[in-house]
């Protein structure tokens, strides 16, 4: 076995790649560094670990859901791809692990009147100026508004809501970043909050906290209790329970799903896809109305 500190130089050299040359979110870049070290703490010295060793990995394994495997052994088929390019190794042991096939989750969703009742509540709310619920209001407005992740939304600079224009520029994941529309609705809140808001921060929603700004956790538990006030269940209320209604709603409403793929952000227009599920009447009916044998069938 190679000694430990060169084993971890090595995940920290693979690390540093994803982050450089791959754009890989901070996010993801800690999950891989869990995923590697508690493999290590399995097999050993992942540098120095053969097929039979790997295969003993899923054993380990079977209280974890499809996809959190799935993502394990992704983050040891890319560590060993990493290892064969840098001639650390000669050989990928890798290919003994299968990627389970899960089939993803539908995305729960709100309804229109339940959208309705969390908006209406934030702007009787806000009604008084206080800081903090027109704060809500602007967050609401933004995430059912615009579909952005918790993430991008808590940790937008000031400077990425222009005065004049209708967009903000958002920093998603991998760090590619995309203009996204700011409805009038939301400008308005904005507008209102940056007025209010405490001066000396460089984030739009700043905090005392070590992140500078509003934390996810923050927004996911006001979120929650806006909702209880506003007769939601709180349970079926986060801020990417939005984000699947502000998609599925604009599908509803006719939106292309190309154009959807990039409002989200999603870099595989198949993780988009997801939310067609949720209209498929309004397919059917698009079907048997705007395809040219719909219309040879109404002439007869």
């Amino acid at each position: 076995m190679s000694d430990p500190s060169e084993h971890s130089a090595a995940i920290a050299d693979f690390l540093e790649m994803m982050a450089v040359e791959r754009g890989a979110a901070t996010n993801t870049l800690a999950a891989y560094t869990r995923d590697l070290e508690q493999t290590e703490s399995v097999v050993g010295d992942l540098l120095a670990a053969d097929k039979d060793a790997l295969r003993s990995l899923p054993q380990s394994w079977s209280g974890l859901a499809p996809s959190t495997v799935a993502r394990k052994v992704s983050a040891l088929r890319q560590f060993y791809g990493f290892a064969l390019d840098e001639g650390l190794r000669e050989d990928d042991p890798s290919s003994a692990l299968a990627i389970p096939k899960s089939r993803r989750p539908l995305p729960r969703i709100l309804s229109h009147d339940q959208v309705e009742a969390l908006i209406q509540q934030a702007e009787e709310e806000a009604e008084s100026d206080c800081a903090a619920a027109v704060r809500m209001l602007a967050l609401l407005e933004m995430l059912y508004g615009s579909g952005l992740r918790a993430t991008e939304l808590v940790s937008l600079p000031l400077n990425a809501v222009p005065r004049d224009a209708p967009f903000v520029t958002v920093t998603g994941k991998g760090g590619q970043q995309r203009m996204v529309p700011v409805s009038s609705r939301a400008k308005e809140a904005l507008g209102r909050w940056v007025a209010l808001r405490a001066g000396g921060s460089r984030f739009l929603f700043p905090s005392r906290g070590k992140d500078g700004h509003l934390t996810r956790v923050r927004l996911y538990q006001l979120l929650r209790d806006l909702a209880g006030r506003a007769g939601v269940p709180p349970t079926q209320v986060s801020p990417h329970v939005l984000r699947h209604a502000f998609a599925t709603h604009l599908l509803e409403g006719g939106a292309d799903l190309r154009v959807l793929q990039t409002l989200l952000g999603h870099a595989d227009i198949a993780t988009t896809q997801i939310y067609t599920h949720v209209d498929a009447a309004r397919l059917v009916e698009l079907v048997n109305t705007r395809h040219p044998l719909a219309a040879r069938g109404r002439g007869r």
